[in-house]
C-alpha cells in the first residue's frame, strides 16, 4: 500500500489493467476494483479512475470479440431474446439497446460488449453507448461499494453469504 501512495500513477495504471482484463473476461464483476478504487484514491477520483478503466475494458473487449469470438458463443447468446435484438439492430436502437442492457442489473457486462460486436454496431457507437450507460450502473456499485467498506467485518460476511444465496437461486431460476 505505501508503494501505491507513493506511486499513484502505477496504481491508476493497475486499475486499468485490471479493469481490461475483466472487460475481456466477460463474467467477473468488477465491483471489488470499484471498491478497491474508492478506498484508495476517495469516492469521486475512485469512480473516475473506474468509469475509464471500464469503458477501455468495454471498447478493448469489443474489438477482441469483433476480431473472432462470434461462432464459439453464438449458441448462448440466443438464450438472451435482447441480446439476439441488439445482433440484429444498428443506429438509434442499437444505442437504446446498449443503454438498456448496461443499465440493467446483473446483465453481464461482457455478454451485452460480445453481442454488440457481433452485430452491426460501429465501434464509436458501441464505445459512446456503452460508456454512457455504465454511468448509472457504476453509480449504484460506488455507493454500494463505500456501503461495503464502512460496515464491519460481521456484516460483511453476513452480506456475501446473502448475495451468494441471491446468486445461487437466479441461477436455479434461469436454468429452469
Amino acid at each position: 500500500m505505501y508503494y501505491f501512495n507513493e506511486n499513484q500513477s502505477q496504481a491508476v495504471l493497475i486499475s486499468f489493467i485490471l479493469n481490461i482484463g475483466i472487460a475481456i473476461l466477460g463474467l467477473i464483476p468488477s465491483f471489488f476494483i470499484t471498491a478497491a478504487n474508492i478506498a484508495f484514491f476517495g469516492f469521486w477520483e475512485g469512480m473516475l479512475i473506474s468509469f475509464i478503466g471500464e469503458a477501455l475494458g468495454a471498447a478493448i473487449s469489443f474489438i477482441i470479440y469483433r476480431k473472432g469470438f462470434q461462432q464459439v458463443v453464438y449458441p448462448y447468446i440466443m438464450k438472451y431474446p435482447r441480446l439476439m435484438r441488439l445482433i440484429n439492430s444498428n443506429g438509434w436502437e442499437a444505442v437504446y439497446l446498449i443503454l438498456l442492457l448496461r443499465i440493467m442489473p446483473l446483465m453481464p457486462s461482457g455478454l451485452v460488449t460480445l453481442a454488440a460486436s457481433m452485430g452491426q454496431v460501429s465501434f464509436l457507437t458501441f464505445t459512446i453507448a456503452s460508456s454512457l450507460g455504465k454511468i448509472p450502473a457504476l453509480l449504484l456499485e460506488g455507493f454500494s461499494a463505500v456501503q461495503f467498506i464502512k460496515i464491519d467485518w460481521m456484516r460483511s460476511w453476513l452480506m456475501e453469504l446473502i448475495l451468494v444465496y441471491v446468486f445461487y437461486r437466479l441461477w436455479r431460476r434461469a436454468k429452469k
